[in-house]
């Protein structure tokens, strides 16, 4: 008796559907356009989903504006909502320091470092436009094979600004809308 396709033993569901589509698009984007392209590509993208998100725990947190601990718990959260494990390490006026055991895109994220480029734009995002500004720091990933993840989000400008480090500073609420 054959089987039908509904009955089928397979891992398909619409989390490895999006996990894979999004690891075959950058990956595509990474070897067509080049690495930094492609990062520019998904930097645009985690710019307006780190608008969304902002806008989504402003309201939801009834806050005009988010202090510096609300910020990390944030960040934190969100990660955890989509199936990352991110967790503070510290936190002063200067920094915001986060560890990660788990990435959100699973272990499609590995040897697709442009994906990284969603985190730092969420978490800079929400840093500067709560605080004004925000310097992402992409210390150890996954993506690059890490064990884990380490984030820090600089929360006061410098000179020096590093290859890896990313720069974020308050935007007007209408830049990013969906209009």
């Amino acid at each position: 008796m054959s089987q039908k396709a509904s009955e089928a033993d397979l891992a398909l569901d619409r989390d490895l559907f999006m996990r894979k589509l999004l690891r075959n698009l950058s990956g595509t984007l990474e070897d067509v356009v080049g690495l930094d392209a492609a990062e520019g590509y998904v930097s645009t993208v985690g710019g307006q989903i780190g608008d969304w998100i902002d806008d989504a725990y402003r309201q939801a947190l009834g806050k005009k504006e988010l202090g510096r601990k609300e910020v990390a718990e944030v960040c934190v959260d969100l990660k955890a909502r989509i199936g990352g494990d991110f967790y503070l390490i510290s936190a002063d006026e200067d920094k915001l320091v986060f560890g990660n055991r788990r990435c959100p895109f699973g272990e499609m994220v590995k040897g697709r470092t442009s994906l990284c480029m969603m985190t730092s734009n969420v978490f800079g995002r929400i840093s500067a436009d709560n605080l004004g500004y925000a310097r992402v720091e992409l210390e150890e990933t996954i993506a690059r094979g890490d064990p884990g993840c380490r984030v820090v989000v600089h929360l006061k400008p410098q000179e020096d600004l590093q290859p890896d480090e990313r720069e974020y500073y308050r935007l007007p609420k209408s830049v990013f809308d969906d209009e």
